[in-house]
């Protein structure tokens, strides 16, 4: 077994040192490093936004960031003998969180974006396991590192059939980025003007933000193109289920994984996405499942009385806007109460069978106040 390593300059943003990885999906990205199934590889990583949202980071920078340059990652891996039909498997090993993170409320951005139309910051201190801001006073959220970006390259194929759906989407009113060469890594016209961008997961795994997926969780993602090609970044210090804002606890990183391969797996057991597993707790058992909390729900019927049939966006929107309305009452404004929703809340979906009401529940670890 060799271990191979991809170091950053985190002082650098990706465009400034582009040897290092990528922030679009594109099957001729050339890889950085190749290895061997059973290597390890040990890849520093940068936060979401690029360092835009740093120590300095205002208002300002919030209300308009640079979106072309989401999501700096790391990489590619090629690895050796990698085929389509493959089932790539990726131990995670470890992930080293940094000293600074943020989470920030962008306009026009999150799940709740018409109700949070201005601009957030909270800043984090990082250390001892735990997560602490002057921006949020009393407030201490234990560590779960992850990955929030991690996955392959599509192949050729794919490509086309992803722009072609994500088009159509946006064409339908839908919130999609699609194919720019503005701020595009690499930079060759080829891959720039078509290369997906990194927002939404897709087949091949990539922006997932799945927090069971910290070290000891073995991902399992099909093969799409030779040599698989896998990156990660974005990486995440903690995040409440559905990260509601638009962002966790973002931060630099330093990710250790494992491959194995599993040839033709994928294509013979007809596993058309990523799929995951672990064999203990993913955190200490009282925040897995918060041994102390406050919930609220949230049905499927909007707050004009008018029934969502099976709508599951608006049982998720009402659970927390009740959660949103509750911290309130302990003294948190709006938008306190939503960063805190985004890092540590979890969503529940509780019933899916009563049509036409569905109901979900939004759960709020009590221990966090703790500190």
């Amino acid at each position: 077994m060799a271990v191979h390593e991809i170091r950053i300059d985190p002082r650098l943003t990706l465009r400034e040192e582009p040897a290092t990885g990528h922030n679009r999906w594109h099957p001729d990205i050339p890889p950085v490093v190749r290895c061997e199934p059973g290597d390890e590889v040990v890849m520093e990583t940068r936060d979401a936004f690029d360092g835009q949202m740093g120590p300095g980071a205002t208002l300002k920078t919030v209300e308009a960031p640079d979106l072309d340059v989401v999501h700096p990652l790391t990489g590619p891996v090629h690895i050796e003998g990698a085929q389509p039909g493959d089932l790539l498997e990726i131990e995670i090993l470890e992930i080293v969180p940094d000293g600074y993170g943020y989470t920030v409320q962008v306009p026009g951005f999150g799940f709740l974006r018409d109700v949070f139309p201005e601009p957030f910051i909270v800043r984090w201190r990082l250390e001892d396991g735990w997560a602490t801001s002057g921006d949020l006073p009393g407030v201490r959220v234990p560590a779960a590192p992850f990955m929030g970006t991690i996955g392959l390259s599509p192949g050729h194929e794919a490509l086309a059939r992803i722009t072609a759906r994500e088009r159509a989407a946006m064409e339908r009113g839908g919130f999609v980025l699609p194919p720019s060469a503005d701020g595009a890594v690499p930079a060759d016209p080829g891959i720039a003007a078509r290369g997906l961008r990194t927002i939404p997961p897709r087949e091949q795994a990539g922006n997932v933000d799945i927090k069971q997926l910290g070290a000891g969780t073995r991902l399992y993602v099909p093969v799409d193109t030779p040599g698989a090609l896998f990156s990660a970044g974005d990486a995440h210090f903690a995040q409440g289920d559905s990260e509601a804002c638009g962002t966790a606890i973002e931060m630099n990183a330093t990710l250790r994984v494992r491959f194995a391969l599993h040839p033709g797996e994928a294509a013979a057991k007809g596993i058309r996405g990523p799929r995951f597993a672990r064999s203990d707790y993913w955190v200490a058992p009282q925040y897995a499942a918060p041994r102390s909390f406050y919930a609220t729900t949230g049905m499927s019927v909007g707050r004009d009385g008018e029934v969502a049939a099976e709508d599951a966006t608006q049982a998720a929107r009402n659970a927390l806007l009740e959660m949103i309305d509750h911290l309130g009452e302990r003294g948190w404004s709006p938008q306190q109460a939503y960063a805190i929703c985004s890092v540590a809340v979890d969503l529940k979906v509780s019933q899916l069978v009563d049509v036409p009401s569905f109901l979900v529940s939004a759960f709020l670890p009590e221990d966090i106040f703790a500190g």
